[in-house]
């Protein structure tokens, strides 16, 4: 089976380990999650593999061919997109600036189908491609910055936090997106502090703590065991977020939040 692997991953920052020893495998046309609280160094993994930040050392390839090392506009173009956390747009730039900008090294026919296909999934950014990216609310914020990412039709794609800062009723409108996108056959990487929303849609999940994976096994064996997450800080809000299926009714059973104190 096609996949994108990381094996064996250590990343460095500011002289010391935040990624350590860490092999993830992301089948093609599934969703893999990567689970851990903040500082767990979930996103550094997710700059390494995109080729900003440098494993040392460490093997991130895809179906075969070796990725770590090259440049982000290589990788790139060979077929892996990531999604940061943060929703970084050009602020001053419409919706349509925004989107163009991502598709600078596509040929214009790449171009123009990666826009089809992007607005195809994104319906409500039709009506919006004038607007500046600062007026948009945060929902369409991170529809634009996966807009991006789509464009250029990746193989696998990465996503850091994509229910940050969301309202759940919001969340519940890009699940069907992510839905349609494994459907086609990409592979998702979906990096979460929070564990409903991503056990709802993955298949295999990983958990990361202190730059070591704590964990690695099925989605549906980490929900149905929630003391298999090793930090409560995993939990907190889980019930907040929506799961895939009906809006504001979850389809899988939610993970429940640690007793309150006392």
């Amino acid at each position: 089976m096609s996949s994108l692997t990381l094996g064996g991953l250590t990343v460095e920052r500011g002289g010391r380990p935040v990624v350590k020893d860490v092999t993830i495998t992301v089948p093609a046309g599934e969703v893999t999650a990567v689970l851990g609280p903040n500082g767990a160094g979930k996103s550094s993994m997710v700059l390494a593999v995109g080729g900003v930040l440098k494993p040392r050392p460490g093997s991130v390839s895809m179906d075969g061919m070796e990725l770590a090392g090259r440049r982000p506009e290589k990788i790139r173009a060979a077929g892996v997109a990531i999604v940061p956390e943060g929703r970084r747009l050009l602020p001053d730039l419409s919706v349509e600036d925004n989107i163009r900008v991502a598709t600078y090294a596509l040929s214009k026919q790449a171009a123009a189908e990666g826009r089809a296909r992007a607005l195809e999934l994104f319906p409500a950014l039709e009506k919006r491609l004038t607007v500046r990216a600062r007026s948009l609310s945060g929902g369409e914020q991170q529809m634009v910055v996966l807009a991006q990412a789509l464009v250029s039709q990746p193989k696998y794609l990465l996503i850091d936090e994509l229910s940050l800062g969301l309202a759940p009723v919001v969340v519940n409108r890009l699940i069907p997106v992510i839905r349609a996108v494994v459907d086609s056959g990409i592979g998702v990487l979906l990096i979460e502090q929070f564990a409903t929303v991503a056990l709802g849609l993955a298949t295999s999940a990983y958990v990361m703590e202190g730059g070591v994976i704590r964990y690695s096994g099925t989605a549906s064996e980490l929900r149905d065991n929630p003391e298999l997450l090793h930090s409560a800080y995993l939990l907190r809000g889980s019930t907040a977020a929506p799961a895939p299926g009906q809006a504001g009714a979850p389809a899988v059973p939610p993970v429940a939040p640690p007793p309150a104190a006392g």
